[in-house]
């Protein structure tokens, strides 16, 4: 498992596993009647389950967590493996971290080199990229976590009609989506926005949903953040005459719970996250806001504090506890805390510099960030565990497969 993580350059974010049967699952874990019916149903999704203590699937899978994703066989294929494993599988993605998951045989050889000993290759061409979907009960309700294959890009009804337009999304966890009539088509799960590579998978499944769905956008949607790649985009694509709207980012997340949920507007949503560009600059993330499709005001929020060196307090989170205690409580009541032993006496020094005269410490009412503070000062984590990303390399990575010995079963 160590060496899997080492290569994906997934240190620990979980995997999922793929068994045989309900039965094989129960094993596992605990599985409810609307969780059978889930695992079973035609779409297959990964569902999160609750973890039994007694399983045999090493912690490692999934750490520190007390859910573990679990899928069973889709296709033939699975079906042949499984019967000859004989144990369940564990199920990753063919990707790097964060980078769109390999299309044909060509692709995978090249990207997947330093990833995978063996390669099982085929003649049946894929048409779009798609990772699994990832589902929850709750509540004897299916929560989709990321809405993938089978699920998209089936249609979602709108209680209104809309014109034809293009949303482009946000950088983390990115999806879009294009709307006619009233129907909203949302794409698959895209991926995070911080690479060439999602980029162009991002452009040319807008173009193939452009072409399956026949729409043609007169407006174009995009969140406020000026440095999100899909902001970005979304400004090119404005460059030919097509309207552009800015959208809040929290005030979007409570809008597609209406769209869930139906409520009649105007509601009172609460928007905890870890970042989105506010309408005053600032970065929000813990916001009350009345709002309805339209429009939004804000009710309530948590308290501004700061970031000391924006990025880098994101990265190390007790440079967040450091700014946020010598913020609320002054700089003596850092003296003598536990997590402090992490932090340098010179870093601690420009942090508090930092948080004093207000230099590179951008405002946040984020609860992402409270919750990053606190982490470190239980010593919970004080530094992220941050992948090892190629950003903007327009080539995939043909370095690591030259002169790689590696063995392909063909299927035909």
């Amino acid at each position: 498992m160590k060496t899997l993580r080492e290569r994906k350059r997934r240190p620990s974010k979980p995997f999922a596993i793929m068994v045989t049967d309900i039965g094989e699952a129960s094993q596992h874990c605990m599985v409810n009647p609307k969780e059978e019916e889930v695992l079973k149903s035609p779409q297959s999704p990964i569902v999160l389950l609750r973890w039994k203590e007694a399983s045999s699937v090493p912690r490692e899978v999934a750490p520190n967590l007390c859910y573990l994703g679990v899928m069973l066989p889709y296709t033939p294929l699975h079906h042949i493996l499984l019967r000859d494993a004989g144990l369940p599988l564990v199920m990753t993605s063919g990707n790097l971290s964060e980078e769109p998951i390999a299309r044909d045989n060509d692709e995978a050889l090249e990207r997947l080199a330093g990833i995978a000993d063996y390669f099982l290759v085929h003649n049946r061409d894929i048409y779009s990229r798609y990772d699994d979907s990832v589902a929850i009960v709750e509540r004897e309700q299916i929560q989709l976590v990321r809405r993938a294959r089978s699920y998209a890009p089936f249609p979602i009804t709108l209680p209104f009609s809309v014109r034809q337009v293009l949303g482009c999304g946000a950088e983390m966890k990115n999806t879009f989506c294009l709307t006619r009539d009233n129907y909203a088509f949302l794409s698959q799960h895209i991926g995070d926005m911080d690479n060439v590579e999602t980029l162009d998978h991002f452009d040319s499944t807008i173009s193939l949903y452009k072409r399956l769905f026949r729409i043609e956008p007169q407006i174009i949607a995009y969140d406020f953040h000026p440095e999100y790649l899909a902001t970005k985009y979304a400004h090119d694509l404005g460059e030919s005459g097509i309207k552009l709207v800015p959208v809040q980012h929290h005030h979007a997340h409570i809008v597609s719970c209406m769209i869930d949920n139906g409520p009649n507007a105007p509601v009172i949503g609460v928007a905890l996250d870890g970042t989105g560009m506010g309408t005053d600059g600032h970065i929000w993330g813990g916001e009350f806001l009345l709002a309805d499709f339209r429009s939004f005001t804000r009710a309530g929020q948590l308290q501004y504090l700061p970031l000391p060196g924006g990025d880098a307090a994101i990265k190390r989170p007790y440079r967040i506890a450091v700014g946020y205690i010598a913020k609320l409580l002054g700089e003596k009541a850092l003296e003598g805390l536990p997590f402090m032993q992490q932090v340098t006496e010179t870093e601690a020094d420009i942090v508090k510099r930092q948080v004093e005269k207000g230099l590179n410490s951008p405002l946040t009412s984020s609860m992402g960030r409270l919750f990053d503070a606190m982490s470190a000062l239980t010593g919970i984590r004080g530094k992220r565990v941050m992948k090892d990303k190629r950003q903007w390399n327009w080539k995939w990575p043909l370095t690591e497969a030259r002169g790689k010995s590696y063995k392909v079963i063909r299927i035909i």
